[in-house]
């Protein structure tokens, strides 16, 4: 998926357990299946109750220290599961970064391309508005570029992936893309108290239990304080219909807000529909439908 990708397996896993948690030397190791892989780590079941997440971009190094550190302090908070590291892993010889170990969530996800499901619109709303409330006193600024900052941070790397896109029928207006993406730059700026946010509530990071209620929310390596706007975007990402409008109009403060959550759909789906066209097609597809429907949204365009 990445060039400099380094892939962590169930033998080097059982050697890293086995020397760093001897209580769980009996449990066995067994890789997830690809299509629940995401970006940033390798998975692996430990036994039945536990996951072992395995950073494989230098990116994501530090997230086991990041969910170590903020997970404990969010969990009692929001409505639904959060997997609270149980361990934090050390480097090897073998191995370049920090790992953890983290709680298995029982459940399914979301249909990944959108859901009209206005039950989990209304249980991620409630959770998104729970994670707001959370003082966030202390917690972790982003740096610029981040989501959860401003837009215009990004503006060269969207200019840049809307050149690269032209010498490839993605089934995108990439003129309206751009009309769309500096609709969201002119976008007023987060100008309150900064809040928590996810950053990453697109569906493979939803868990939903067998009555389709949100039962866990995983992959905090976007974490941070800041703009609400990050947690909007999952309008798009995640919701159509029906659904979309309701967590909408239940977590939106303000329009403002709602033209930069647009931008923070575009702008990551922009640069990953190049990034992971042939390495990651699923990653890919998702970003040109988050593309059409931003459009769609800014401008009035239902064929765009």
């Amino acid at each position: 998926m990445h060039d400099d990708e380094v892939r962590a397996t169930p033998e080097l896993v059982r050697r890293l357990v086995d020397d760093q948690c001897p209580q769980w030397t009996d449990l066995p190791v067994t890789a997830l299946p690809d299509d629940v892989e995401g970006t940033d780590n390798v998975l692996f079941r430990l036994g039945d109750d536990l996951v072992v997440r395995m950073p494989k971009i230098g990116w994501a190094a530090g997230q086991a220290e990041s969910d170590a550190r903020w997970l404990p302090r969010l969990a009692p908070h929001v409505p639904a599961a959060v997997p609270v590291p149980a361990h934090v892993g050390e480097p090897s010889e073998a191995y370049p970064w920090r790992w953890s170990v983290v709680p298995w969530v029982e459940g399914t996800t979301p249909p990944r391309l959108g859901s009209d499901d206005v039950a989990l619109a209304r249980d991620l709303a409630a959770f998104t508005l729970s994670l707001q409330s959370v003082d966030p006193e202390g917690g972790p600024t982003k740096p610029p570029g981040s989501r959860g900052t401003p837009l215009h941070h990004v503006d060269h790397h969207v200019r840049a992936a809307l050149e690269s896109l032209r010498g490839h029928d993605d089934g995108v207006d990439l003129d309206a893309a751009e009309r769309a993406w500096e609709i969201c730059l002119a976008a007023p700026e987060w100008d309150r108290a900064p809040v928590w946010f996810h950053g990453d509530l697109q569906p493979g990071n939803l868990v939903v239990d067998d009555a389709g209620h949100l039962a866990g929310v995983i992959d905090w390596g976007a974490v941070g304080v800041g703009d609400p706007a990050p947690d909007l975007a999952p309008a798009l990402w995640t919701f159509t219909g029906t659904a979309r409008t309701l967590y909408r109009e239940a977590v939106a403060p303000d329009d403002a807000t709602w033209v930069r959550a647009c931008g923070w759909a575009l702008a990551p789906s922009l640069t990953g529909i190049g990034y992971y066209r042939h390495t990651f097609p699923r990653m890919a597809e998702h970003g040109r439908r988050m593309v059409r429907a931003a459009v769609a949204e800014l401008l009035g365009r239902d064929d765009a």
